[in-house]
């Protein structure tokens, strides 16, 4: 209770109150992997996890997926860990990608003959080839013995056998973690879990977790009402930057990656010089230095470090349209290309849209209450690693247009170019950012995940240093972003369209 007054008091007077450095040990191993380190006492759990710095934005196409592929890769054991025998089950591997190839050839005559119209479906069955359906046979053989080798899970059964718990993974267009939470006493077994798959990785299932992450893809896109459409508004909102297709990759790519694609990709990206770890908790660094040495040191760095995209998005000249006829209210998204994260006017836009969101923000207030155009309102910065974008999403009112929407949408952006925002609720919503910041410092998971984030793109010191920038906005920062930004030929529009006998159809405006 006191707390929460402390609190509420605080937001009242100044955000200075919730400033606090995070106090930080870094160590660099030899092989040039970084280990940060957050020792708190008192609980005795630590979070741990690590970050490859390698995400779709890395991928290319052909191999669009392959990022989000490798996070159910790297559960799937190691030379010691997920198999009975380990022998036999390297050599299966070997047959099983020899037969692939076969495989392979085959479908590419089958995806020639679709080209030339000669049948209308690859996966048909009926189309296959007697040697093409001998192989497939054969490669089930080779599968159905290999299952018999593997020890299901074992790799989470070990860690939660040992008290862990919230072991999991995450793939984004600029990185992917992995962390769990365990026992402090059970900080060895980290280090040597986490280096044995980093060193010694077997990519069992491979194909099959393919047909796993197609099934995910299914789930998550084709069968939601606006999955598709959405992944197509990407698309089209980025004409260059690889941002372009999906995290979980497009469907002829998850067909076709390889594991000696894969291989290739996992050499050069999960290399410990791409990676930093991280630990927050009741731990002794001096002890962790030195398992990092013992486990991690073991590594063999890269022969050179992953290149930076090197396609950048080109500057829009004319405003785009998508319309669309899909299961859901109707509903207008406008987004407007900005700027990748860490750029001198990202604190002014995430400003800006905590003045626009939630139920005390402009947009609600205008759109929702006192218009009453809209159901829901929402407005979002978005500074990825290398590009950045600024969205707006607004659902109609039953009876009301998303065009309306769009067109209230318009004018609060208006309001913000020609107004300058006032005092007070300039340094309302600082206050809230600052809350919330200190809230995130608080919990031990949040911050070794904000330390992972960071540390993939700019680096981890800015996380003393970001909240700094966000108080010294100022209101000519945010009109001044908002003019530049937020311009007619500069957006791309999504007008959804509750579907009933329609086709979706798109239209591009502009000749993008």
């Amino acid at each position: 209770m006191k707390k929460t007054l402390w609190l509420t008091v605080a937001l009242l007077i100044t955000p200075h109150l919730f400033a606090q450095n995070v106090p930080v040990q870094e160590y660099i191993l030899d092989n040039g992997m970084r280990l940060l380190m957050v020792p708190r006492k008192g609980d005795p759990n630590v979070a741990a996890g690590w970050v490859a710095k390698v995400g779709s934005v890395n991928e290319a196409p052909g191999i669009t997926g392959i990022s989000h592929l490798f996070e159910h890769m790297m559960f799937k054991g190691t030379h010691t860990i997920g198999t009975n025998n380990i022998k036999e089950n390297l050599q299966l591997i070997q047959e099983m990608d020899a037969v692939k190839a076969e495989i392979r050839q085959e479908e590419q005559k089958l995806i020639e003959r679709q080209r030339l119209g000669e049948i209308s479906d690859i996966s048909d069955p009926k189309n296959r080839s007697p040697h093409h359906q001998e192989l497939l046979a054969r490669y089930e053989a080779l599968l159905k013995r290999e299952k018999e080798l593997i020890i299901k899970d074992e790799f989470d059964r070990i860690y939660t056998s040992a008290g862990a718990s919230g072991m999991n993974a995450g793939t984004d267009y600029d990185a992917t973690v992995y962390f769990v939470n365990l026992p402090a006493n059970k900080l060895e077994l980290w280090f040597w879990m986490e280096s044995d798959r980093l060193s010694n990785p077997v990519f069992r299932e491979f194909y099959s977790e393919r047909d796993v992450v197609k099934e995910e893809r299914r789930l998550r896109t084709d069968s939601t009402p606006t999955g598709k459409f959405r992944e197509e508004f990407d698309s089209i909102f980025w004409e260059s930057a690889p941002y372009s297709w999906p995290v979980v990759g497009w469907p002829s790519d998850l067909d076709a990656i390889t594991r000696e694609e894969a291989r290739a990709y996992f050499d050069l990206n999960y290399a410990p010089n791409n990676i930093t770890a991280v630990l927050v908790g009741d731990f002794d660094p001096a002890q962790a230095i030195e398992l990092a040495r013992k486990y991690f040191g073991r590594l063999k760095r890269g022969p050179k470090d992953p290149a930076a995209p090197r396609t950048r998005e080109v500057k829009q000249l004319a405003e785009v349209r998508m319309i669309a006829y899909a299961e859901t209210s109707p509903e207008a998204v406008i987004r407007y290309h900005t700027v990748p994260d860490g750029h001198r006017d990202e604190p002014a836009l995430r400003i800006l849209a905590d003045l626009l969101n939630g139920r005390t923000g402009r947009l609600y207030q205008s759109l929702v209450l006192e218009q009453a155009v809209a159901n829901s309102v929402s407005a979002s910065s978005n500074g990825y690693k290398y590009e950045g974008y600024f969205e707006f999403n607004g659902v109609a009112k039953p009876g009301k247009t998303p065009e309306e929407v769009e067109a209230a949408i318009y004018k609060e952006i208006e309001k913000i170019q020609k107004e300058p925002v006032g005092e007070r609720e300039l340094q309302k919503v600082k206050n809230q950012n600052a809350a919330t910041d200190f809230r995130r410092l608080e919990n031990n998971f949040q911050l070794m995940y904000q330390l992972l984030a960071y540390d993939s793109g700019r680096g981890w010191r800015e996380i003393n240093t970001d909240p700094k920038l966000i108080q010294a906005v100022m209101p000519e920062d945010i009109q001044r972003v908002a003019n530049t930004y937020f311009s007619p030929e500069n957006r791309t529009v999504g007008i959804y369209y509750t579907k009933k006998k329609e086709a979706g159809l798109k239209t591009s405006e502009g000749g993008r």
